[in-house]
């Protein structure tokens, strides 16, 4: 049996297969998930890339020697929710400040992570890669991926999709899940996630 070993775990071709057949999907208004002329402006990117999640796994298992997917959600983010079990690495785009409230979303103020740029290079390095080959970035619904496709793309990157969807998806604009992340994203389609983190894959402040 052929079998991609990432992230510390073993994806079987079976299950990876399976993935693959699925069709991209659709967006939170019911637009396909190949039209971005709907998507939201907060998660548009100056690059025009633009992926669901199902479109980054299945680019994922097929380029996988030249493509760099990176979840870029905050440390806490992937220790209490999990993280794709086929990613490169995590490269937070900010991290939580405990020092600082944001009164109007009611949580703390996040921090923005200065190395960023530094960080994606080295991770592209380490891969053999460079700027012109595919980096796929994914946050928790396609906002944060989005500026910072646009930090990358300042930076010489020109090829950088962001992860329209996310992790967890976007909210349910009506029902019972109203206000929920239960429409799209990496959890919701039923791509390959875990709780186990491995520390190799893991974001270390320096």
């Amino acid at each position: 049996m052929i079998t991609k070993i990432t992230f510390g775990k073993i994806v079987t071709a079976f299950f990876a297969m399976s993935l693959l057949a699925l069709s991209g999907g659709v967006l939170a208004d019911g637009a396909p998930a190949d039209d971005w002329s709907t998507l939201s402006e907060k998660k548009q990117n100056k690059l025009g890339l633009y992926m669901t999640a199902e479109q980054a796994y299945k680019m994922t298992m097929e380029n996988m020697d030249k493509t760099l997917f990176l979840d870029i959600r905050t440390p806490s983010e992937l220790n209490y929710l999990g993280a794709p079990t086929v990613m490169d690495a995590h490269v937070p785009m900010v991290f939580m400040d405990t020092t600082a409230w944001n009164d109007k979303k009611h949580r703390y103020k996040r921090a923005e992570n200065k190395n960023f740029v530094a960080d994606v290079d080295a991770q592209l390095k380490k891969k053999g890669l460079t700027k012109a080959d595919t980096v796929i970035l994914m946050c928790r619904s396609g906002k944060r991926s989005a500026t910072a496709v646009n930090v990358l793309a300042d930076a010489g990157y020109t090829r950088v999709f962001s992860v329209v969807d996310g992790y967890e998806g976007d909210k349910a604009k009506e029902g019972d899940n109203k206000g929920q992340r239960t429409v799209n994203g990496w959890k919701n389609t039923g791509l390959p996630w875990t709780y186990s983190l491995d520390r190799d894959y893991m974001y270390f402040t320096r």
